[in-house]
Order: C-alpha cells, then sequence, then structure tokens
C-alpha cells in the first residue's frame, strides 16, 4: 500500500504540474479535478496504511516534486501532449494496480475495495483525456515512463 500511496503522491503532483502550464482553460479544469481525485487516492492509502500499521514512503516529497516538474514538461509540450501522458500514464498505472490486486490477500477486503475503486477511476482519467484529444506519445516516451515508474516503486517500497 506505501507504493501505492507514493504513486498519489506522484499523480497528483503530475497533474499539479501540468495545470501549471496548460494552456486551454477547459484543460486545466480537467487537470486541477484528476488532481483532486488522485488526492482522495492519497487518503485512502493513507487510512490504509495506518490501518495496517504502515507508514508512507520518506521519499514522498523528492516524488512530489520531481513529479510536478516532469508534469510542467509534458504541459510544455502542448495540451494534446499534456493529454497523451496522462492516457499512458493511467494506462501504467492500470496494470500496475492489476498486478497488486493479484498479489493482494484474499482476506484484505479494504484494501482491494480502495484498489478496485482507483482502478476505476484512472480508467476514467485515461477516457476523459483521449476523449479530449490525447495525442499519442512515442515509444521510447511510454519505455521512460515505466522505467521511472518502476524506479519510484521500488524505492517507495523499501524507503
Amino acid at each position: 500500500m506505501r507504493v501505492n500511496h507514493a504513486g498519489e503522491v506522484a499523480a497528483q503532483a503530475l497533474y499539479h504540474g501540468q495545470a501549471l502550464v496548460a494552456r486551454e482553460p477547459e484543460v486545466r479544469e480537467f487537470l486541477q479535478a484528476a488532481a483532486r481525485e488522485e488526492g482522495d487516492h492519497l487518503r485512502w492509502c493513507a487510512q490504509r496504511l495506518a490501518a495496517l500499521g504502515s507508514r508512507p514512503s520518506l521519499l514522498n516529497p523528492l516524488w512530489y516534486g520531481l513529479s510536478v516538474a516532469i508534469g510542467a514538461l509534458a504541459g510544455l509540450a502542448g495540451d494534446r501532449i499534456s493529454l497523451g501522458f496522462i492516457e499512458e500514464t493511467e494506462r501504467q498505472v492500470e496494470g500496475h494496480l492489476d498486478a497488486h490486486l493479484a498479489r493482494l490477500p484474499v482476506a484484505d477486503s479494504a484494501s482491494r475495495a480502495v484498489l478496485l475503486q482507483m482502478k476505476e477511476d484512472e480508467i476514467a482519467h485515461g477516457l476523459r483525456a483521449q476523449g479530449r484529444g490525447a495525442a499519442p506519445l512515442p515509444a521510447p516516451v511510454g519505455r521512460l515512463m515505466r522505467l521511472t515508474a518502476r524506479l519510484m516503486t521500488t524505492s517507495a517500497y523499501r524507503i
């Protein structure tokens, strides 16, 4: 659950960074609304961490700062690219959540409920980005995103 919490810190920060530089007001509003939803996910994960007797990653401030910068860079490439970045991010998050759900103990119904709702919301973010005209990202960008996510999740799990 610590990894999911760190992922929500990063997701909220990505949206904040993208919203800072969005060109179209409608895109900015979409990004801000998505960031608020990610804030809900962040709270749910924090509650589950506490209930499980665990703690958030000590690296969360680093993930937040780096993710704001990454989000702003994606946004500076233009709203369509920024929306494409969201679509790809949420596709990758969906895969992460599926993997986590597969490993989650069957008895942990509270964590399962949180992850299933998060997955539904993340899919909706990606679909809304697509519906707003998301541009497909080049394959190397998706690979770099996966590598960055792997670094974050591995570190968040341990630290």
